[in-house]
């Protein structure tokens, strides 16, 4: 130590956690992060407290010496919280002419399908500038030596250059209107940045304090996500800066010679001056990771590492395996931001997370308690949470938490109170459910459901890479995370739970870890090889750029390290892989192993191309001081002991305290360990050793199950859970594993699993308009098969009179056998880029016949004794072309690949589904199977008989098509059963154009709606259909003959039978009726799009422009990709005026 203090601190929403180094050794503090009426900020208390401490001299408050402070380092949640919030400051947009709308479409995607209100977030500016300039991409073999070039090494033509007079006086309209802050982004300024630079120029003539530049802030590919990232940076920088501003001015000469550094989203920290908004958004977060990876991670056995950060509201997770995991797109508070973050998976369920008893299963959150009323026990009249349930279990004791409750702030927690309330909700269960469930069974149940919520985004983070979450460390940290990391380890199969000595203050421990990092990146565009030379200069450039960058903040070369990446991805896919330099330097073979691990293959032939060059610059500096624990000398002894509830009943547990316990001790559980204002849970079967640093290491041993085949609403939560985990993983398979863009970026597809009678058992929240219709699929197929199924068989159909959609969307399916008979089956629809047909994409306009719109399969075996019929799938799908004016498919390396990939989603629902079934028997997930669906009826029972009561019996409606072929629909409620008949009789007959509907499609838009209607989370499966019977005319539009064109009732149709039913219920107003679909192409390619529209109106809620609606959820290529892509010129995408 130098003789001065080293301060590390998080400063959170609630709390601010400072660690300190000091002469006289650690010094740890919690404050609340506002306390008006004792500090004005709370890390800078905290930092005087410790000197006060230290040193003995007093401190003034707003005037802190700083003779004594080495360097300071902070994470902090101001940008986060002000994003959540919207409360950055004023921002205006400057953007290319014709695209004012496009930041708002985004994505066009809503973010709940079942939400009719349509909920999107705030925009972050407030005023539009459209700048009249205009360049486009030129393909290569149009290039002429004159033809300039961008950084990427794209061919640029200007189309209109910028008018710098315009440009003035339309700044100054927005800075005389008070606004002080512009994001710029215009098209293909990743790679031309000299429009965006003259804009820049022009702002800050005017007077803008802050100009936000795409291409300067990251210059990467996609205008939307670029161009949210530059109005996160615009948004927030200002406020950070002037938050930055106010903590300096609290100290003596602010802060001048002293080290302060912040914490970035990607891990690393940067000098107070250059901490932006756009990479502060995770700035507290990644400090756990640095954390929990710095202190669990072993180079020796280098078993990777699962971070478990589980705080009051929600619970982040994250993983590292030896070097930290960026993404670098990221979707928080409702904005993409394009920019290098730790990985981190955030899941609403914490210590407040709310608990209720809804639609006869327990439910755990998403909804917060908060800090203020909190919990029931913090005696604030709040609300039951997780806390609560906790405390009433033992697990928390409260002589052992801070009394700071009650109207004084000197009471403990109430556990009388929790256990009151978990009382109430047990008369509920009991009298709904007729079962005998007591206080602590009640409790213990959403302790239970909680953990199964915090267990599948662990799942998916794991799984959705190719790596098996049973071979991670569990990492433990964050308030609440100690009552609930064994149970969780022991359902993931995780054999180790890693607690950090400092597990309550880890995210302000990690930051004093952390290093100070320089991140440098420039676009490309080109085919790669091993070696080039012009990008072997591109990383020589970069590397000088951010060194010299580190070397200004007075590190030297022997404290540098630098790590160079290339963001590789196969030609004509958008996944993109950012890869470190291997040892070798051989970067192609360390994508394809990269690509095989994530995605499950390589495609043999494909040029790789490179997308971006990054060089990311690491200053080393001191690290913190580690002090090591006194070794034992003789068993531990406990505190007290304590009656706890676990499984099977209540246990006498002892308590013990971490600060008394010594290095090699080891604790068998059941145990309780207080760590400080932390309670860690060590479960019967599990025990706990104390290593020489004071951090605590728990063996966690096998558990038992006690899960019979009578329901439970316990059960009945947990089994939801795991099948939509399932249909979840599915559908991660599908979308790593496929090739096409439609499937794996659009994401156009849907997963899911089936009961023995080919009933929807679970499916993830894909694309609507599949929903339904699968499960006509499945039982189709089941009949029509009978028992001739075999283990290794895999069917695969897409006709429209066995359940199809339309064509090119096509289902794969596969029985699960157990103990040689299909006990259920899996399957996954798809939406192929073609499949032959008059037209390329296979979305003909003008279709009459079936026939023309490519391939159809009644039944076809796919994969037979596990053999994959590749010359049987490419004759059908070559099939259409034998016939005069028609094709087969023009893209049948993508179809093959593409089925591939979902015959490998659904085994990958297989292997789930038989783990399930070892953990807890085949009668148990066959009889929960029944009993999800009969949840889900019940809710649809609930919802008719209030439609009955408030709108009538007897409900009606009608719309006709642009041609004047009329749905009619009338909807007979029985509110005794209570049951409906959805009667189409009426409906004008099929007809010769392609806008018939299947019945299948029919169904899928039924069953959507009673979704919607329902309006609460259920589970989405073929119980939404038991008290629903349909009558739907033969021939009719609504269920046309096998010959039948269908391919606009899939896209068109359904889209108005959505708008009829929500019409009939008196629930909203209609959408555009239509999925708004874009096609085009030629021999040599296809181009397919459904574009947003607009959502209906409610009685409580306005309409929607510029977002999908009812039966689809696709997302839009980019504005930047389609012009790389396809050769198109983009001229206006926006609203309607």
């Amino acid at each position: 130590m130098s003789g001065k203090c080293r301060f590390s601190i998080d400063r959170g929403g609630t709390f601010t956690d400072v660690y300190a180094d000091t002469p006289k050794g650690v010094m740890v503090m919690k404050l609340l992060s506002v306390d008006p009426a004792n500090y004005d900020d709370a890390p800078r208390e905290g930092i005087r407290r410790i000197l006060e401490k230290v040193y003995g001299v007093k401190c003034a408050k707003n005037n802190v010496e700083t003779g004594n402070i080495e360097w300071i380092r902070m994470g902090t949640t101001v940008a986060t919280n002000a994003l959540l919030e919207r409360k950055g400051v004023e921002t205006a947009l400057a953007i290319t002419k014709g695209m004012k709308d496009l930041l708002k479409i985004g994505t066009q995607a809503r973010p709940s399908i079942f939400d009719l209100s349509v909920q999107m977030p705030e925009l972050l500016y407030t005023k539009v500038i459209e700048i009249d300039e205009r360049v486009r991409l030129v393909p290569e073999a149009e290039a002429t030596p004159t033809t300039p070039q961008g950084t990427s090494g794209e061919y640029i033509e200007v189309l209109q250059p910028p008018n710098p007079a315009a440009i003035r006086a339309q700044i100054q309209q927005v800075y005389d209107a008070g606004i002080r802050s512009l994001a710029v982004v215009l098209m293909h300024s990743y790679t031309y940045s000299k429009h965006e630079l003259i804009v820049r120029d022009i702002a800050q003539e005017v007077g803008m304090s802050l100009v936000s530049v795409s291409s300067e802030l990251m210059p990467m590919v996609k205008i939307v996500p670029r161009g949210l990232t530059t109005c996160v940076d615009g948004y927030l920088t200002p406020l950070i800066t002037t938050y930055i501003n106010s903590f300096k001015a609290g100290f003596a000469n602010h802060l001048e010679g002293v080290p302060v550094s912040f914490m970035q989203s990607d891990g690393g920290l940067t000098n107070a001056d250059k901490f932006y908004g756009f990479r502060a958004i995770l700035s507290g977060p990644a400090g756990g990771v640095v954390g929990f990876s710095q202190t669990t991670w072993s180079e020796e056995d280098r078993k990777p590492v699962i971070g478990f950060d589980m705080g009051g509201t929600s619970t982040d997770v994250s993983r590292f395996g030896g070097q930290y995991e960026h993404v670098f797109e990221t979707n928080t508070a409702g904005v993409i931001v394009q920019a290098p973050q730790l990985d981190i998976t955030t899941v609403a369920a914490g210590g407040g997370s709310i608990c209720s008893f809804t639609q006869e299963r327990f439910k755990v959150g998403p909804e917060s308690a908060g800090a203020h009323p909190g919990p029931v026990c913090y005696r604030k009249n709040g609300y039951l949470a997780v806390t609560d349930a906790n405390v009433a279990l033992g697990r928390i004791i409260p002589d052992y938490f801070p009394k700071i409750f009650g109207p004084n702030e000197d009471l403990p927690l109430d556990r009388e109170a929790s256990i009151a309330a978990f009382q109430k909700v047990a008369d509920e269960v009991n009298s709904v459910s007729k079962s005998q469930l007591t206080v602590e069974e009640v409790a213990y149940g959403f302790v239970k459901v909680a953990n199964e919520a915090m267990c599948r985004p662990i799942r998916s983070l794991t799984e959705a890479k190719g790596y098996s979450t049973a071979d991670h460390i569990l990492s433990c940290f964050g308030g609440a995370g100690g009552q609930h990391a064994c149970a969780i380890a022991r359902s993931l199969g995780m054999d180790t739970v890693f607690v950090h000595r400092y597990s309550g203050i880890l995210s302000a421990y990690g930051i004093g870890l952390a290093d100070v990092v320089v991140d440098e990146q420039c676009p490309a565009q080109q085919v790669y090889v091993n070696g080039a030379q012009d990008v072997e200069e591109k990383l020589l450039a970069l590397e000088e750029k951010a060194t010299t960058k580190l070397a200004d903040e007075g590190f030297t070369k022997d404290q540098m390290r630098v790590e160079y990446f290339l963001n590789l991805r196969y030609d004509r896919t958008g996944t993109s892989i950012m890869v470190m330099r291997p040892d070798d330097g051989d970067y192609i073979a360390a994508f394809e192993e990269g690509y095989s691990r994530e995605y499950g293959f390589t495609i043999p032939g494909r040029h790789i191309m490179l997308d971006d060059v990054r060089v990311r610059a690491i200053g080393t500096s001191m690290t913190l001081s580690t002090e090591t624990i006194e070794e034992q000398t003789g068993p531990a002894v406990p505190m007290l002991t304590h009656k706890t509830y676990f499984e099977g009943g209540w246990r006498d547990t002892p308590v013990y305290s971490l600060d008394a316990l010594k290095a090699n001790h080891k604790i068998p559980g059941p145990a309780i360990i207080m760590q400080g204002g932390s309670t860690i849970l060590v479960e019967p079967g599990c025990e706990a050793l104390i290593t020489p640093l004071g951090d605590i290491k728990i063996s966690v041993g096998v558990g038992s199950f006690k899960i019979t085949t009578q329901l439970d609403c316990i059960s009945l939560s947990i089994f939801s859970h795991r099948f939509m985990s399932i249909a979840e993983q599915m559908g991660r398979a599908l979308q790593r594993t496929s090739i096409s863009t439609n499937i794996k970026e659009r994401l156009d597809f849907s997963c899911a699993i089936f009961g023995p009678d080919g009933g929807l058992v679970a499916n993830a929240p894909h694309i609507p308009v599949h929903l339904g219709a699968m499960g006509a699929t499945v039982r189709q197929q089941r009949d029509l098969l009978g028992d001739s199924w075999k283990e290794g068989d895999v069917v695969v159909t897409n006709h429209p009179a066995v359940g199809g959609s339309h064509l090119p969307d096509i289902t794969v399916i596969t029985p699960v056998f157990v103990s040689g008979k299909a006990a259920f089956y899996v399957a996954c629809r798809g939406h192929h880029a073609d499949i032959g047909g008059t037209t390329p994409g296979s979305i003909p306009p003008f279709s009459k016949r079936l026939t023309e719109e490519g391939a159809h399969i009644i039944s076809f075996m796919l994969v037979s004794g596990g053999v994959f019929q590749e010359e049987g799938i490419t004759e059908i799908l070559m099939e259409p072309g034998k016939y005069e004016g028609m094709s087969g498919t023009r893209a049948l390396g993508d179809n093959l690949a593409d089925l591939r990939a979902q015959v490998a989603a659904n085994q990958k629902g297989i292997k789930l589904m038989h783990e399930l079934i070892e953990q807890y028997g085949l009668e148990v997930v066959e009889a929960y199977m029944q009993y999800v669906q009969d949840n889900a009826a019940t809710a649809v029972k609930q919802m008719l008989r209030k439609i009955a009561a408030k709108e009538g019996t007897v409900l009606t409606a009608a719309d006709a098509m642009d041609d004047g072929s009329e749905i009619k629909l009338k909807v007979t409620i029985d509110p005794e059963a209570p049951s409906a008949t959805f009667d189409f009789e009426g409906t004008d007959p099929q007809v010769y154009a392609n806008h018939n509907c299947p019945s299948a499609v029919v169904a899928s838009a039924v069953i959507y709606c009673l979704r919607c209607l329902v309006d609460e989370d259920i589970p989405l499966n073929q119980g939404c259909m038991q008290p629903i019977s349909l009558i739907i005319p033969a021939n009719s539009l609504l269920a046309p003959s096998e010959e039948c064109a269908v391919v606009g009732g899939n896209v068109l149709t359904s889209q108005r039978v959505t708008d009829v039913i929500l019409q009939a219920f008196n629930a909203c107003a209609d959408s555009q009726g239509d999925t708004n679909n874009l096609t085009f192409g030629d021999a040599t390619f296809g181009y397919y799009e459904t574009i947003a529209g607009g959502a209906g109106a409610g009685r409580t809620w306005e309409g929607t422009s510029g977002v999908h609606t009812h039966m689809t959820n696709t997302r839009i290529t980019d504005a930047e990709i389609l012009e790389r892509r396809y050769p198109v010129l983009l001229s206006r995408f926006h609203l309607r005026e």
